[in-house]
């Protein structure tokens, strides 16, 4: 019994099986590491005060468009 090595399409860098079929699998992607990752908290915490600040407002505006605090539900 012997074993082939898969074959290396060259046009577009495909890896064709032994049997013929195609490796239909993603490629990995290199990994990236952020050298300067020290104000990352403070700015995850205006992220999620800013997003808190975009809901209340869209609260408020569906309120007093409809008279309902979440429309269809209250």
């Amino acid at each position: 019994m012997t074993t082939s090595t898969p074959a290396i399409n060259k046009k577009d860098g495909s890896v064709i099986s032994e049997y013929g079929k195609q490796n239909m699998f993603a490629t990995e992607v290199a990994m990236q590491v952020e050298e300067n990752y020290t104000n990352y908290p403070q700015e995850a915490e205006k992220a999620n005060g800013r997003w808190a600040m975009i809901g209340f407002v869209a609260l408020l505006g569906a309120y007093v468009s409809t008279g309902q605090i979440i429309p269809g539900i209250f």
